[in-house]
């Protein structure tokens, strides 16, 4: 039975409730991983979720600032989460689907401004990140599973507007490109999104700070959906819903969506 997956950096759930109901009511997907969520488990307006047809739910919170969540109109069972580079932040949440599909939902550490450990905390913080999920992964070799969020990091040339303009920004530093490779080796993990959209400049994420986001096109592709060999051969129509960055009160991301015929 095909089902619909798509991943999204909200930026606050509660303040966004709105465009997460506009987005389940529209484009209906049977999963939807939520990333910087912003809240407490308890305080995700669920409600609203339920009546719209999602009545699972498995979810790590943190007031004000992390938080991951994935909901489903589809039964799904807790299976756990990590805390990786031991940060005790809300960035990994695992669920498993009655079809035996493991997901993932990460969100990785931004890293700050500058790219560099001795000087920026925050950037040696999502090395060490990226380094305990390689190292987690190639320990206990993923099968039948799906890895989504935003990881912070385009790590292709046409992922990012200006790949020489960005090569020393936080996101698309070689090292960083590298950290991410090896995670992505280390699941032996596809990268579905590129799997279906081979070649051409592709982004999920425009920044604020562009008063024009949509004609500047300014953008990056953080948020990704990767599976790992023994299904990503069932994935197919992935494309991002790059209308949601201009709905109202949006969020710098847009969701990012796959199908597999499982």
């Amino acid at each position: 039975m095909p089902f619909t997956l798509a991943t999204w950096n909200i930026n606050s759930v509660r303040l966004r409730e709105p465009i997460v109901l506009k987005l389940l009511a529209e484009h209906g997907p049977d999963v939807l991983c939520l990333q910087e969520c912003k809240s407490p488990v308890d305080k995700i307006p669920t409600a609203a979720f339920i009546e719209a047809g999602y009545t699972y739910m498995v979810a790590r919170g943190q007031k004000g600032y992390n938080g991951v969540a994935i909901l489903s109109r589809l039964p799904l069972v807790d299976a756990g989460d990590q805390d990786f580079a031991t940060l005790g932040h809300a960035r990994h949440v695992a669920a498993k689907l009655e079809n035996g599909v493991t997901v993932h939902n990460f969100y990785v550490p931004a890293g700050g401004d500058v790219p560099d450990r001795e000087v920026n905390e925050k950037f040696g913080q999502k090395l060490d990140y990226l380094a305990d999920m390689r190292d987690w992964f190639h320990g206990d070799k993923p099968e039948k599973s799906i890895l989504v969020g935003d990881l912070n990091i385009a790590p292709r040339e046409d992922d990012v507007w200006d790949h020489k303009k960005l090569l020393k920004v936080v996101s698309h530093t070689p090292i960083e490109v590298e950290k991410l490779a090896e995670t992505q080796d280390a699941g032996g993990f596809v990268d579905v999104t590129r799997q279906d959209i081979p070649q051409g400049n592709l982004y999920s994420w425009w920044s604020y700070r562009a008063k024009d986001w949509d004609a500047a096109d300014k953008g990056r592709r953080l948020d990704h959906v990767w599976a790992t060999p023994d299904i990503s051969g069932a994935a197919h129509s992935s494309r991002v819903l790059r209308d949601a960055r201009g709905w109202e009160k949006p969020s710098d991301h847009a969701p990012v969506f796959a199908t597999f015929d499982l």
